[in-house]
């Protein structure tokens, strides 16, 4: 079944806010194996001209991803989970992402097209601070493979 292409321009507005803390960037960091100091020590940031910590470049993944299933979940929107690949990811910072930062997101679908019998649907992520100021943009591409592929 095509994914409802009524679906584009649509907005979720965020459901929780999330508390950005310097174990959750170490324990990320690890597990991508990146052994920065500015990941782990408040010092080694300082030095470098940050407040605290930073997080990794793709450490947003784990509040984008929750938002994503917010939306491929959605039973009327018709995507099969099971025929789903992750097609494209990006980011877009407007500045670092912090030890204290409490953050929420929006996300958006920007489009859905059908192609070579596969659909494709692109999702925005904007993530916003406490302040309500942006920090970053993402952008992901979902492939929902046709029934023949």
């Amino acid at each position: 079944m095509p994914l409802d292409q009524s679906f584009t321009g649509r907005s979720y507005p965020p459901q929780t806010s999330y508390e950005v803390s310097r174990e959750k960037i170490r324990e990320f960091a690890d597990a991508i194996g990146d052994a920065n100091p500015v990941y782990r020590d408040p010092e080694a940031a300082r030095e470098a001209g940050h407040p605290d910590v930073i997080a990794p470049p793709t450490f947003l993944t784990i509040i984008n991803l929750a938002s994503i299933n917010a939306i491929v979940t959605d039973p009327e929107l018709g995507l099969d989970y099971s025929r789903m690949v992750h097609g494209d990811q990006g980011f877009t910072y407007t500045r670092p992402v912090y030890a204290g930062d409490v953050l929420e997101v929006t996300t958006h679908i920007d489009g859905i097209m059908a192609r070579a019998g596969n659909d494709f649907i692109n999702l925005r992520a904007d993530i916003t601070d406490a302040a309500g100021q942006k920090v970053c943009t993402t952008r992901a591409q979902l492939v929902v493979r046709g029934e023949n592929a």
